[in-house]
């Protein structure tokens, strides 16, 4: 798989508009319209519609619009696992499984976040290794398509910066489809259930190799 500069950009500037609003956020707008400008009408579109929200709305508003949409509402989860694992024990191996993905690539998870996080992995994807970080997005399509049906049904644009992702995303499988209906219809796993190992292969790293940093 070849470097994709559009794809790259477009989970950079993704990863920071779906975070929490902030001022150094508010300040780095202009530089993200910008940088997204070159993106194509697929990507770039959405994007600028989340864009406009966030430089027309006070930080304060756009601070209460975040948490009461994310924070508030299970079905908002920017948490890749839980879409797949639900509030199990297998949600602490999945989240290791993101952890040792990041190693494997030579940085270190962020201690600020769980590793699973849409805006760690979409920074991971674009600026450490995009064919390891796309993969995950890949494996997790199912919660993104869910997590995008969710937004638009509360009506925020919070859907269209989820829609850029999966723009970059080949079209989902028969098998995605079907995990989707099936989350949809039933929710997230809610007792034990097993898994059938790692989310990907994934080789040992060692310490000297390792940075910090997943996140900005």
């Amino acid at each position: 798989m070849g470097f994709d500069r559009s794809r790259a950009l477009t989970h950079r500037i993704a990863a920071y508009l779906l975070a929490y609003p902030d001022e150094p956020l508010r300040a780095l707008l202009p530089q993200l319209r910008e940088a997204g400008a070159e993106l194509p009408p697929q990507y770039g579109a959405p994007l600028r519609e989340l864009l406009d929200h966030l430089d027309a709305t006070t930080l304060l508003a756009a601070q209460q619009h975040y948490v009461e949409t994310f924070d508030l509402r299970r079905r908002c989860c920017q948490y890749l696992s839980y879409w797949s694992t639900g509030d199990t024990r297998n949600r602490g191996r999945a989240i290791a499984d993101f952890k040792r993905i990041y190693r494997s690539a030579g940085v270190l998870p962020p201690d600020d976040e769980l590793p699973d996080h849409l805006t760690v992995v979409l920074e991971f994807a674009a600026t450490t290794d995009q064919e390891l970080g796309t993969a995950l997005l890949v494996n997790h399509h199912a919660g993104l398509a869910l997590l995008a049906e969710a937004l638009h049904d509360q009506g925020t644009v919070y859907a269209r910066g989820v829609d850029a992702v999966l723009a970059t995303l080949p079209a989902p499988t028969p098998a995605v489809l079907r995990a989707a209906e099936r989350i949809a219809a039933t929710g997230p796993p809610q007792e034990s259930v097993g898994m059938s190992g790692p989310l990907l292969p994934f080789p040992t790293s060692s310490p000297e190799t390792e940075q910090t940093g997943v996140r900005r």
